[in-house]
Parts: C-alpha cells; structure tokens; sequence
C-alpha cells in the first residue's frame, strides 16, 4: 500500500493496482452456446498449448481467461479482440473487489476464531489456548459449522464499497482506498456501476506485444480469483497489483482479471 495527498492536506491510504488492458476473446451466445457469456483474458504467456493457440488464434497468447455470465443485451456491442482498459473507471467510483486472501495454515481457535481462552490459574494447566468443551453428549456427533481449528486464510474474499481515488490512465494503475484481499502478484476481479468503455478490436497476430490502450479490467490483493457471475454487474475488470520495492509503498496490477502484488 502507498498514500495520497489530498488538496486539503488530508492523507488518504490506497492500493496502487497496475491494470493492463483486458482482451475479449470469446462471446457466448444463447443460440450457440445455451447462456449468455463473456470471456477475457489478462496477462501475456510464454507459452501456450495448441488446444489454447487456436482457441486464441489472431490473438497475442494470454495467461489467464475468465468468464462473466452477463445478459445479452450487454454485451451486444462487445466483439472478439476488443481491449478494455482502467478508462472504464472514473474517480470516486464505489467498486467491489474480489482476490484470494492470504494462506495462514493450521491455526487454531484463538487466533482463527478470536476465542479468548481459558484462565492462566485456578486449575487450568495448559488449558490456556484450548477449545473447550465441543458439546454435549447426547447427540453423539459434531453440528455442522462448529468453530474449532483448522485452515485459515486462502479462500475467496470479496470487499465491497471501495473508492477510487486516482487513475493514472498513462502508466494503467488505479488507486483504490483501504486494503484489498490477498498478497502481492495475486490476481483480483476489480467490477462496479457505469457504462462499459470499449476499444476497437485489433488484431493481434501471435507473438505480438499486447498493446498498452488502457482497457476496462475485470479482477482479488494479490491473489488467484476465482470470478463469479454476476449479471447486475455492467463493467468488469481484473487487474493485477504489484507493491514496489520502495519503502512504504505499494503498487497494485490488476486487468480484467487482476492480480495483485
């Protein structure tokens, strides 16, 4: 994370999140396909299977694809190869972000589930950090959803009300305010309210460089995401977050699907 100066001296702590333009590279139809879809891809890939190249074919090979079921009416105007880039968003903008959050391993119910634990005297030897009594005995197994040990962290987290602070629509970074999920170089969904800014396709032969338009994104702080569907969504981004090297400061990538470092 980093912070903003505002003009009136206030301090305000952001996620600095690189979002590289996000390619569509399919449409899912109704007639063809049996549902209405989205699908784009973020990042660039080294290499790339034949099953992936032709699916891909006259588009720079891609790392990491993701589909939105989205109503057919939205997506109308989308064609295969358009760019979506960080111009999609506007300063203030109220955003959910969705990642991965950081694996914490096992861990046990004090620090998993905030119990207290028990007295340090008064008879309870190494009592101190232990669950305690699971139940009674008369219904002879365990309820579902009971709060004891086990793994913490690494599962799909989605923040929402989320403000943009700044765009730098030259260098595709957005500035969000607060923490996002996850660590750094993960991949996060990054989807809010308003109209979706569409790029001419292009093509792209294979091995091409991506080009640098900006581009909506759709994306988890620093985190794999899994993105879900959500038709109420109208703009859908991931981006990837990448935090510097430089003391106290962190930069965010994100694109359609977003990663976050």
């Amino acid at each position: 994370m980093t912070q903003i100066f505002k003009d009136d001296g206030n301090v305000v702590p952001v996620t600095a999140i690189l979002v590289e333009p996000n390619t569509v590279t399919q449409i899912k139809t109704q007639d063809q396909d049996g549902y209405s879809a989205v699908q784009v891809g973020f990042g660039r890939a080294k290499h790339i299977n034949k099953p992936q190249g032709g699916h891909l074919k006259g588009l720079n090979p891609i790392k990491t694809l993701r589909e939105f079921v989205v109503p057919a009416e939205e997506i109308r105007e989308l064609k295969r190869g358009a760019i979506l880039t960080v111009e999609i968003f506007n300063q203030g903008d109220q955003v959910k972000v969705t990642g991965v959050s950081k694996g914490k391993g096992f861990q046990g119910v004090v620090k998993r589930h905030g119990f207290h634990g028990s007295p340090a005297t008064h008879g309870h030897k190494d009592q101190l950090r232990m669950p305690g009594s699971i139940g009674s005995t008369d219904p002879a197994r365990v309820f579902k959803g009971l709060r004891m040990p086990g793994q913490m962290g690494n599962s799909r987290v989605t923040v929402s009300g989320l403000e943009v602070v700044a765009i730098d629509q030259e260098k595709n970074i957005l500035y969000i305010k607060g923490a996002v999920p996850g660590g750094r170089n993960g991949l996060l969904l990054i989807s809010g309210p308003g109209e979706l800014i569409i790029k001419a396709p292009t093509n792209q032969p294979e091995g091409s460089a991506l080009k640098a338009d900006p581009a909506e994104t759709v994306i988890e702080d620093a985190q794999a995401v899994e993105p879900g569907p959500n038709s109420d969504e109208k703009s859908n981004s991931a981006s990837e977050s990448e935090n510097p090297v430089s003391a106290g400061e962190n930069n965010n990538q994100s694109e359609i699907k977003t990663e976050t470092n």
